[in-house]
C-alpha cells in the first residue's frame, strides 16, 4: 500500500520502499478460472460452531473454496467475510484467495479452517441482508466468549440479553436462568445474570431478526468491536497492539485505544523484515514524524498484519478490485499481494440491483425459523431493517409471493419495516404506548413501538428513503368486481371528474388544515414553550379556514350525490355543474384574505421564535415526528396559499372543456377570474415564502453551518454528484444558491445530516467540461478564484442541468456588488491552493466518526427528506422542480397491484412533494406508508405484462414494479400528468429578480 498521486485518479495507488512488501490499489481484473485436478477435502467451521466438509480441486485459488462456503450458506454479503487457519508456522493467517489452496494449507487433513468475519463495516445499517446480519451477531456472539470484545458489566448484559431473545424467545425467568446455567456466552458470567435477565424482560415481543439489529447496533459502539489485536512495540521499545479497522489504523494499549491514523493520513504502508512502517501525509498541525516504526516479532507476523491493512484500505475504500500489477521481465522486489474480490461499495451495488434470488434460512440456536429479508439497500434512504416485524390486518408489505408478512391497515397502527430498495416507506414514527403490540411473522407479540431500520439506528424509529414495504395481495379484501360494477354507473362526463377531483383534493387540504389547528394547537396548549403573540399569529388565522373549507366540501360533496344520481331529486340537469359552486365559495373566500395575508408572517415568526428559544426548536422538531404530520411543520402553514393555485388550475380545465354556450361555462369563467385575481395579488409572497421555507427546511439537514437563511439568498439546485480527489471519485452532495456552492457528504451520525465540507463563492468562477482531460465520464471542473473541484455527474442529462443552472447562478452572482461572505461560519475557510485541494482533500468519511459539528443541537434522523432521497438515487431537484411539485398535488383513491400478485389493492393515495403517501380511506389521519418517486420511470403497461384493465399506469425502478389502476379517463390522465412531473426534474430555476430580492 502507498503512495496516493498527485494527480486524482478513480482509485489510488501505494507504493512503498524496496526490499518491502507492497500492494498496488487500483482496479483489476478476476482471479483465473478454477483449475481442473485431483480434489481436496477441507472442514470449514462455520460461525454457528458447526463444521462442513468441502471438495474443492487442490490446484484451485483460495477464492473457490470461499464462493463454495458462500454458497451453502446462501450468503449474498459474503464479501465480508474470510477463512482463517493457522499456517505451518502456528500463526493465524486469512486464506489468500488468489494462491492456489495447496500452497497454503499444507496438511488440509489436519487443519480445520474457520469462516469468520473479515470486514466489520462502521455501521451495521450497511448490512441489507437478514442472513448476514445473524451471521454477524454470531460473531459477536463468540468474540464475547473468547474475550475478544471487551465491555462494561451493563454493555455485556444488554448484549447477552439480545442473544438470549433471539435463542429462546420471550421472557420467562424460570427458562432465563435454565438457559444460562446451560450456555456461558462471557466469562464470569455468573455475576451477570440478574441483569441479564432484568434486560431480557425489557425484550417481549422481539423477533430474532430484531435482536440481531439491536445486538450490533450496541456491538458497533463498542471500542474492541471488530479489534484484532497483533502486538508489537514502539521505537522505544513499549509495548503496544496494532489493529486495522474500516477507518484506518489504530494502536492499542492493553484494551484502550491511544492512537489512530485513519486512511485520509496515511500515503504509504509497508513492511521490512520485523519492522512495520506508516508513512504519513504531511501536515504542519502533527506532532508526528514523517515516517512510524512498529516492531513485531517476526516477518511473517509483521507480513500478515501488512496483508489485512492493504485488503482493509481496498475494500472501504476502493470503487473497484485493484487491477494485478504487471509482472516485471527480470527480477521483481516487494510483495505481489493484492486486493481480490468486490469492494464494499460493489457488494452494496450489486445488493441495491436485487438481483438475487431470496430464500430461507435456519438459525441453529433458535427455536424461530427465519424469513430472508427482501432485496435491499440504503437506501435511500431508503436504507434496512429486520424484516420480521410485522402487523396483524389487511395491509402487508412485500412482493407478491416473497412478502415478508403483514401490516397493519388500522388506523392508529404503525407498520413495520422490511428491508428494501428506494420504494414504500412507512410514515415517521411517534411515541406509543408500550401497550400496542403488533404479530410478527412467528405469530408472536412485538412491541409496536419498536420500528428499525437498516439504514439508522433503532433509537431514531424513521424509515429511510430505501426501504421498500409493499402491499401483499393476500392482505386486503379483492375490490375488482364491487369496483368494476360502480365504476360503470359513474357519470361519465369530464366535468364531473374534475368537479370530483376538487372534492378529494378538499379532504386532503382540510387534513392539512387540522395539522395546525387540531393536532399542532391541541400539543401546543399542554406546553407553555410558545409565545402568546406567536399563537395568537398561527391559530386565530386559521381557524376561519377551516370552518370555511368544512362547509365547501359538504357543498361539493352534496352536489356529486345529486351529479351521480344518490339523492332523491327527480330532475338532475340542473345539478349536473359545479361552476355555481365554486363562484360561490371563491367570492366568500376573499372575505377570507386577510387571514391569508397572515400566513407568511407566521411561517417567519414560527422561524424566528425557533431561531430564539431552544425549547421551542426541541417542541416543533418533536411534533414533527408525529405520524400525523407526514410533510415539514412548516410547509402546513403554506398549505392555504397553494390551495389558491389548485382552484385555480382546476377552473382553467374547466373552462377549457366546456364550450362557451354550456350552461357552466359562464360561471367557471367568472371564478377562474375571481380566484386568478387572488392568486395574482399573493403570488409575490408566495414566491418568497417558498424559498424562505425550502431555506430553512436545508438548513435542518446540514451541519457545520450557521448563517444559511440571509436575505438576498436564493435555492436553486440540491443534488448528488461525484468529487474527485485523491482518494478518487467520492458522492457529494451539493446545494446550490444564487451566490454560492456547498459541497457536503453524508454524516454517520444518528440525524443523518449532511456534514459541510467546503463552498465555492460564485462570483468569479467558471465552468468547463473536462471528460477529456480526467477520463470521467459528464465530468465539470469548477474553478473558483481560490479553490478548484472536479465533480463528475450521474448522466449527460444531470451534468446539462448543473451546468445550466450553476452558469446562471454565476451570471446573477457577477451582476451582484461583489462576492459573497463566508457561508461557513462555524469552520475556518478553506485557503488550499487548487492542487492542494485535489490531491490533500481532507473531506474523509472517517473523520466523519468522529466529528460532533453541532452535536449538542443534533436533530433526530431525517432520512426521509429530498436532500436523502436525492442522495440514494444519485439525482438532483431544483427550486422550479419544488415550485412544479406545489402545483401538482392530487388526491383520490387508486386501485394497486404488484408484479406477482393476482389482485388489486383499493387505497387512498395522496401526492404531494414528489410522493405517494397511502392510506387505508380518507378518513385516516396519517398514512401508512410513502413512495418517493424520483428516479422512477413512468410507463403504461405493455401486452407481455398481462395487466387487461383500463386505466392502468407503471412505475418502476429497478427490481421494483408497482400498478395503479384509475377509475377514469380523466383521472388516469390527471395521475400521469401529476407522477410524471416528479419523475422527471427540471433544470432552470425562477430566481427572483433584483426587484423582488427577499426580505425577510
Amino acid at each position: 500500500m502507498g503512495e496516493i498521486e498527485q494527480r486524482p485518479t478513480p482509485g489510488s495507488r501505494l507504493g512503498a520502499p524496496e526490499n518491502s512488501g507492497i500492494s498496488t490499489l487500483e482496479r483489476g481484473q478476476k482471479p483465473p478460472p478454477t483449475p481442473s485436478g485431483k480434489l481436496v477435502s477441507i472442514k470449514i467451521q462455520m460461525l454457528d460452531d458447526t463444521q462442513e466438509a468441502f471438495e474443492v480441486p487442490q490446484r484451485a485459488p483460495g477464492k473457490v473454496l470461499l464462493d463454495a462456503v458462500c454458497s451453502h450458506l446462501n450468503l449474498v454479503e459474503g464479501d465480508y467475510f474470510g477463512l482463517e487457519f493457522p499456517d505451518h508456522k502456528k500463526i493465524t493467517v486469512w486464506l489468500d484467495l488468489l494462491k492456489p489452496i495447496v500452497k497454503q494449507i499444507r496438511r488440509p487433513k489436519h487443519v480445520v479452517v474457520k469462516f469468520v468475519v473479515k470486514f466489520f463495516p462502521p455501521d451495521h445499517t450497511q448490512l441489507q441482508e437478514e442472513l448476514t446480519r445473524y451471521l454477524f451477531a454470531l460473531q459477536v456472539k463468540q468474540d464475547l466468549a473468547q474475550g475478544r470484545l471487551t465491555c462494561n458489566d451493563t454493555s455485556a448484559a444488554l448484549l447477552i440479553s439480545h442473544i438470549v431473545q433471539s435463542e429462546i424467545g420471550d421472557f420467562d425467568e424460570t427458562l432465563d436462568r435454565e438457559h444460562l446455567a446451560k450456555n456461558k456466552y462471557i466469562p464470569q458470567q455468573d455475576a451477570l445474570e440478574d441483569k441479564i435477565v432484568e434486560f431480557h424482560h425489557n425484550h417481549i415481543g422481539q423477533t430474532p431478526a430484531e435482536s440481531d439489529f439491536q445486538l450490533l447496533e450496541i456491538a458497533r459502539r463498542l471500542e474492541m468491536y471488530g479489534i484484532r489485536l497483533h502486538p508489537a512495540k514502539d521505537r522505544e521499545g513499549t509495548k503496544i497492539n496494532l489493529a486495522v479497522a474500516n477507518t484506518g489504523i489504530l494502536v492499542f494499549q492493553g484494551f484502550t485505544k491511544i492512537n489512530a491514523f485513519s486512511w485520509a493520513k496515511v500515503r504509504k504502508l509497508s513492511f521490512k523484515r520485523k519492522r512495520f512502517l506508516i508513512k504519513l501525509r504531511p501536515d504542519a498541525n502533527s506532532a508526528y514524524q514523517d515516517t512510524l516504526e512498529f516492531l513485531m516479532a517476526s516477518r511473517d507476523f509483521c507480513k500478515s498484519f501488512w496483508k489485512i491493512c492493504v485488503e482493509h484500505h481496498a475494500f472501504f475504500r476502493l470503487f473497484e478490485e485493484p487491477k494485478p500489477k504487471p509482472k516485471p521481465v527480470l527480477f521483481s522486489r516487494g510483495s505481489s499481494f493484492r486486493f481480490s474480490g468486490r469492494t464494499q461499495k460493489q457488494v452494496l451495488d450489486y445488493v441495491k440491483e436485487g438481483g438475487h434470488k431470496k430464500v430461507q434460512f435456519e438459525r441453529k440456536h433458535s427455536k424461530i425459523h427465519s424469513i430472508r429479508s427482501l432485496a435491499s439497500q440504503p437506501t435511500e434512504l431508503n436504507s434496512e431493517a429486520p424484516d420480521q416485524s410485522q402487523q396483524s390486518a389487511t395491509l402487508t408489505f412485500g412482493e407478491g409471493a416473497e412478502s415478508p408478512g403483514a401490516q397493519s391497515c388500522q388506523q392508529g397502527k404503525e407498520p413495520k419495516l422490511p428491508p428494501g430498495e428506494p420504494g414504500l416507506h412507512p410514515s415517521p414514527t411517534p411515541r406509543r404506548s408500550p401497550a400496542e403490540l403488533s404479530v410478527n411473522s412467528q405469530g408472536g407479540a412485538a412491541p409496536a413501538n419498536v420500528t428499525l431500520s437498516p439504514n439508522l439506528s433503532p433509537d431514531t424509529k424513521q424509515a429511510s428513503p430505501l426501504i421498500s414495504p409493499l402491499l401483499n395481495d393476500q392482505a386486503c379484501p379483492r375490490t375488482d368486481d364491487e369496483d368494476e360494477g360502480r365504476r360503470k354507473r359513474f357519470p361519465t362526463d369530464k366535468a364531473y371528474f374534475i368537479a370530483k377531483e376538487v372534492s378529494t383534493t378538499e379532504r386532503t387540504y382540510l387534513k392539512d388544515l387540522e395539522v395546525i389547528i387540531s393536532w399542532f394547537q391541541s400539543t401546543v396548549s399542554k406546553e407553555d414553550f410558545m409565545p402568546e403573540a406567536l399563537k395568537s399569529l398561527i391559530f386565530p388565522n386559521f381557524e376561519p379556514l377551516h370552518k370555511f373549507h368544512t362547509s365547501f366540501l359538504k357543498e361539493i360533496e352534496q352536489r356529486l350525490a345529486l351529479w351521480e344520481g344518490r339523492s332523491n331529486a327527480q330532475i338532475r340537469g340542473d345539478y349536473q355543474r359545479i361552476g355555481d359552486v365554486m363562484l360561490k365559495n371563491i367570492q366568500g373566500m376573499k372575505h377570507l384574505a386577510a387571514h391569508l395575508w397572515k400566513h407568511g408572517e407566521a411561517l417567519e415568526a414560527l422561524e424566528n421564535g425557533i431561531k430564539s428559544s431552544r425549547r421551542l426548536e426541541n417542541f416543533c422538531r418533536d411534533f414533527e415526528l408525529q405520524k400525523v404530520c407526514y410533510l415539514p411543520l412548516n410547509t402546513f402553514l403554506l398549505r392555504p396559499l397553494h390551495r389558491l393555485m389548485h382552484y385555480k388550475q382546476v377552473l382553467e380545465r374547466l373552462c377549457k372543456h366546456y364550450p362557451p354556450s354550456h350552461h357552466d361555462f359562464r360561471d367557471c369563467r367568472a371564478a377562474l377570474a375571481e380566484i386568478t385575481e387572488m392568486v395574482a395579488q399573493l403570488h409575490g409572497t408566495m414566491i418568497k415564502m417558498e424559498n424562505f421555507q425550502k431555506l430553512h427546511e436545508l438548513k435542518k439537514d446540514l451541519i457545520g453551518i450557521d448563517n444559511l437563511v440571509v436575505p438576498g439568498r436564493e435555492f436553486i439546485r440540491l443534488g448528488s454528484l461525484s468529487k474527485l480527489s485523491g482518494k478518487g471519485l467520492q458522492q457529494r452532495m451539493f446545494f446550490l444558491f444564487n451566490d454560492v456552492l456547498l459541497y457536503t457528504s453524508r454524516g454517520l451520525t444518528a440525524s443523518n445530516q449532511f456534514k459541510v465540507h467546503g463552498q465555492l463563492p460564485l462570483y468569479g468562477m467558471t465552468i468547463e467540461e473536462s471528460e477529456d482531460e480526467w477520463g470521467v465520464p459528464h465530468c465539470l471542473t469548477l474553478r473558483g478564484q481560490r479553490q478548484s473541484i472536479i465533480v463528475a455527474a450521474s448522466s449527460r442529462s444531470e451534468m446539462e442541468k448543473w451546468v445550466e443552472d450553476i452558469q446562471m447562478a454565476i451570471d446573477l452572482a457577477e451582476k451582484s456588488s461583489g462576492p459573497a461572505p463566508e457561508l461557513l461560519a462555524s469552520s475556518p475557510p478553506d485557503n488550499k491552493s487548487p492542487d492542494e485541494a485535489t490531491s490533500a482533500d481532507q473531506e474523509s468519511e472517517d473523520d466523519l466518526s468522529a466529528s460532533r459539528t453541532s452535536l449538542e443541537r443534533q436533530a433526530p434522523h431525517r432520512g426521509n427528506t429530498m436532500v436523502h432521497v436525492c442522495w440514494h438515487r444519485n439525482t438532483s431537484v431544483s427550486m422550479v422542480d419544488f415550485s412544479i411539485a406545489v402545483e401538482n398535488q392530487l388526491s383520490g383513491n387508486l386501485l394497486r397491484k404488484f408484479k406477482n400478485s393476482n389482485g388489486w389493492q383499493k387505497l387512498w393515495v395522496v401526492f404531494t412533494t414528489f410522493c405517494l403517501f397511502f392510506y387505508k380511506s380518507h378518513q385516516d389521519n396519517h398514512p401508512l406508508a410513502s413512495l418517493p418517486l424520483l428516479g422512477y420511470s413512468l410507463t403504461i403497461p405493455s401486452e407481455s405484462e398481462n395487466i387487461h384493465k383500463d386505466h392502468v399506469f407503471k412505475l418502476h425502478f429497478k427490481s421494483h414494479v408497482y400498478y395503479f389502476r384509475a377509475e377514469s379517463e380523466y383521472t388516469f390522465e390527471r395521475w400521469m400528468e401529476v407522477i410524471r412531473s416528479a419523475t422527471s426534474s427540471s433544470s432552470r430555476a425562477p430566481v427572483l429578480s433584483h426587484k423582488e430580492s427577499l426580505v425577510y
